[in-house]
């Protein structure tokens, strides 16, 4: 049923209660055998073993544990137990993350009321909130908690805070009137309260029209539910990478055995050779190095202000190609300000930040005092007279406690050096006339030290102006006619159209015996005196984040429930609304579907008057569309979308813990600017992970190559399996997490967003990978051989040359991997964790070659001091070879 649009004694009817003695016991427990409880339903959980389980079924990690099995079938039982470490530590950190995951829901839940006002036979009582039934008569005030959604039945300056469904800082005045609009948005339902959201002003009595899943809170926690997290694009290439490499192993052994079998060698000692091979194939290391260098720039996040939730998202950052903003907040500083003030057609813009008490007036772009304008002067002494809020100062931060625009008009006072306390000292409040939703203002009665008495009314302009008789003029008061009326109306219509919320100024003398009993009486023929016109302002840095993100290739979306003129002004002003760009309001999206949203999506830079499911219906969109996206919010009503969206970005100050719960990142500034550094980072930590998987199967393709080779052509295997998983799993891991915290290349944000379908190998991966591999394992073979041939008898030494050759060729390879273009055109020596990794390495394959108690292990003999210049003179090959075409290249 439509209850806003029905008057109150329809609604009694139609849910058969008395707003007078409410429901009974037995109606009570009629009503939960009917509809249930009023709790948050939670979807069907998976067990904590199975969620553990579930977390080895990724490819990759079956490649590790059929590496596993191959090092116990080779007798490397160390080896065996050092992979299955791995598998298991990335088995509980997935465990971990998906675990806290879980906690969206409970997190959503715990924003209702525990405990209401109820009346039931005839008495009001608390009870669990769990256990109020549609019918119940709720009893709230300011700073409760609704506790279920509710029709209004009656308001005394009643206003709630809904910016958890709505995203709207600004509270929502209530009424008991029936609305005429049929199909309202939450934020225009101004004669019904939602469970969750938060009394801010008044008191009022409500009767429940939906409990549970039936609320606007349980539809989105519905949503939640239903939503389901996107794989990231580095999942996608590692699973895709897992299916390269084991269809490589597999391959190599098969063709190994076959060739083996030819040339009439043993099956058993066919099928060892050909499993060495594929270990070889198969970098053992990878999946923990990709984990622990996404977790060191999770770090270098934290110290940007952005915490990462789930690992792999912050490389999906990298690749977003549009960022879906909430504007309150996000985007804008979540104060309102006053920026502009009317009097007479004299117009005073002010500056200044936020609620800090700082900032100059200007009329005509020149400064002015406001002690020497009057009517500048009365206004903003009245509108600081006419107010309950208060700001103070904590830790260099000015903090508002009340409402924000009677903050707002408090901070205009301050910035002309009005102090509340020293006001009150010339000023006596006699009689105060709380602001009414109806009424639409406030007014107080107050008396100055000159014995004068006044009345100082605030509010709506539009009705200040229907009770005004006069005006202040020229710094007189003058008659309020035809003319004039227009005059105001057209300032009122200049600051409305430039998104600025308005509120009105007035007063009257009355003579010192005068006593006012009513509205009526004190709100009647005033003066106006002036319009304070205020908004929440966009940050300062927003637009050259926007800019930067532009020419990144990422495009900003801004997605709010404010109107639509508030949302144009703000996109206009940071440069997310262009000439060409459109703007789309809620109610046009929900005749829309998503086949249709997809058709003029991509034109659409403002989506005005959303609701959740809208915000939903945009991602989907946008995805359909191919796109990365990067969505931002900070309330309930943000959470569906959060979780859908491929990053899904929380506010850390402002944000609701369901919204926290369901993203992968949270800004702890709730700025959108650190969005824009989070993706730099985001992008140059894929960067790197190209790295170091450059590296590593650049060294495992040597590896395969050397053995291949070695076995077509009749010779002794150049090394032996344990020496292979050495390489692997100790010396390639310190370079390849050093790669990791490489630097960014200058132009990583001047190039547009990677696209998610880009596989591992592209942009020339593959082939450097394999050139470089295939260098590396010629002269890792020559070496051998040389060594071989000299005295086959050697052959345990000949494999201790080999063994230290393939590893120095990687290990001066590892800085060519710095770079796309060659080792030269950056600093080798830039990145000081990779000198001292491959340091490191250096030292641990000394310590394998010449501490005796190693040498049976990894059958490795002590290197004569001549044949390190072999070594070392063949490792730079590779290395140097391509330096030396890359130079001849540019020469040319």
């Amino acid at each position: 049923m439509k209850f806003h649009e029905m008057e109150i004694e329809q609604v009694e009817k139609a849910l058969e209660t008395d707003f007078s003695s409410g429901l009974t016991q037995e109606e009570v427990k009629e009503r939960i055998k009917q509809h249930g409880f009023n709790e948050l339903e939670e979807g069907e959980k998976q067990s904590a073993l199975l969620l553990f389980f579930s977390q080895f079924k990724d490819f990759m990690v079956l490649v590790l544990l059929a590496a596993t099995l191959i090092s116990g079938l080779l007798g490397e039982y160390i080896d065996a137990i050092a992979i299955i470490a791995i598998v298991i530590l990335n088995g509980i950190l997935g465990f971990y993350q998906e675990r806290r995951a879980e906690k969206s829901l409970q997190a959503l839940k715990e924003l209702s009321a525990p405990q209401v006002s109820v009346l039931r036979d005839g008495h009001w009582i608390k009870v669990p909130s769990k256990e109020i039934v549609i019918g119940d008569i709720l009893k709230f005030s300011s700073g409760d908690r609704i506790g279920a959604d509710v029709r209004i039945i009656e308001s005394n300056s009643l206003e709630i805070e809904e910016s958890a469904l709505t995203g709207e800082s600004v509270p929502v005045a209530k009424h008991i009137d029936c609305l005429s609009n049929p199909s309202p948005g939450i934020g225009d339902m101004e004669n019904t309260a939602f469970m969750g959201t938060m009394i801010t002003r008044g008191s009022g009595i409500g009767v429940v029209i939906a409990t549970g899943m039936k609320t606007a809170m349980g539809q989105i926690a519905g949503l939640l539910q239903s939503a389901e997290s996107q794989e990231t694009p580095l999942q996608r290439r590692l699973e895709q990478l897992g299916k390269i490499l084991i269809t490589v192993a597999l391959f190599l052994t098969l063709l190994v055995v076959v060739i083996g079998i030819m040339r009439g060698h043993e099956i058993y000692e066919m099928f060892l050779a050909g499993v060495s091979l594929a270990v070889a194939a198969i970098p053992e290391g990878l999946p923990a190095i990709v984990t622990v260098a996404l977790s060191l720039g999770v770090q270098k996040m934290i110290r940007q202000k952005a915490i990462v939730r789930k690992l792999p998202a912050v490389e999906t950052l990298g690749c977003a190609s549009v960022i879906c903003s909430d504007k309150t907040g996000t985007m804008t500083q979540n104060k309102m300000t006053v920026t502009h003030l009317w009097s007479g057609e004299q117009t005073w813009t002010v500056d200044g930040i936020g609620y800090q008490p700082t900032g100059d007036f200007y009329r005509n772009k020149q400064k002015v005092i406001p002690k020497d304008e009057k009517a500048l002067q009365q206004m903003l002494i009245f509108g600081m007279l006419c107010n309950h809020s208060d700001i103070y100062q904590e830790d260099e931060e000015y903090i508002l406690d009340g409402d924000p625009t009677e903050g707002a008009l408090l901070v205009s006072a301050m910035k002309a050096g009005l102090n509340r306390s020293k006001l009150l000292e010339e000023f006596t409040i006699i009689k105060e006339f709380p602001f009414d939703s109806a009424r639409k203002m406030m007014s107080i009665h107050v008396k100055d030290k000159q014995g004068r008495h006044f009345i100082v009314t605030k509010g709506a302009p539009d009705v200040i102006l229907g009770i005004c008789e006069s005006i202040l003029w020229d710094g007189k008061s003058q008659f309020l006619n035809q003319d004039k009326q227009t005059r105001v109306q057209n300032a009122i219509n200049n600051l409305a159209s430039n998104a600025l919320r308005t509120i009105a100024i007035a007063f009257k003398p009355i003579s010192h015996n005068t006593v006012i009993l009513s509205e009526q009486e004190a709100e009647n023929k005033l003066t106006l005196i002036g319009i304070q016109g205020m908004i929440d302002p966009p940050r300062p840095e927003v637009k050259d984040a926007v800019k930067e993100c532009k020419a990144a290739g990422i495009k900003t979306v801004m997605i709010t429930g404010d109107h639509v003129i508030t949302a144009k002004a703000i996109a206009g002003e940071l440069g997310i609304l262009t000439k060409k760009s459109k703007v789309v309001e809620g109610k046009e999206l929900s005749q829309m579907t998503v086949e249709e949203l997809e058709a003029v999506v991509e034109d659409v830079s403002v989506f005005a008057r959303v609701s959740p499911e809208h915000k939903l219906k945009i991602v989907r969109a946008l995805q359909n569309r191919g796109h990365i996206v990067a969505m931002t919010g900070d309330g309930v009503n943000d959470a569906p979308a959060i979780k859908a969206a491929d990053i899904g970005v929380a506010m850390g100050i402002t944000g609701t813990d369901v919204a926290k719960e369901a993203s992968s990142l949270v800004l702890l500034d709730d700025n959108f600017a650190t969005i824009k550094a989070a993706i730099k980072e985001g992008r140059n930590i894929y960067e790197n992970i190209r790295k170091f998987v450059r590296y590593l199967l650049a060294s495992n393709v040597g590896e395969i190559l050397v053995m291949l080779f070695a076995m077509i052509l009749g010779m002794p295997l150049p090394l032996v399996p344990i020496q292979i998983l050495w390489v692997n799993l100790v010396t390639d891991g310190l370079p390849a997490m050093a790669l990791g915290l490489d630097q960014p290349e200058e132009n990583v944000m001047r190039r547009g967003p990677r696209s998610p379908n880009e596989g591992v190998f592209s942009r020339g991966l593959g082939w450097k990978v394999i050139s470089r591999g295939f260098l590396i394992g010629i002269v890792t073979l020559i070496a051998f051989m040389i060594i071989y041939h000299n005295d086959p008898s050697q052959l345990e030494y000949a494999q201790t040359i080999a063994f230290a050759t393939l590893v120095m060729a990687q290990l001066i390879h590892v800085f060519d991997c710095r770079s796309e273009i060659s080792v030269l055109s950056r600093n080798p020596f830039g990145n000081k964790y990779l000198v001292w990794a491959v340091i490191s390495s250096l030292a641990l394959m000394f310590v394998v070659i010449y501490y005796p108690p190693l040498q049976p292990v990894f059958h490795t003999l002590p290197i004569q001091a001549k044949d390190w210049l072999l070594i070392i003179g063949l490792s730079s090959v590779p290395t140097f070879l391509l330096a030396g075409s890359f130079l001849l290249r540019k020469t040319k």
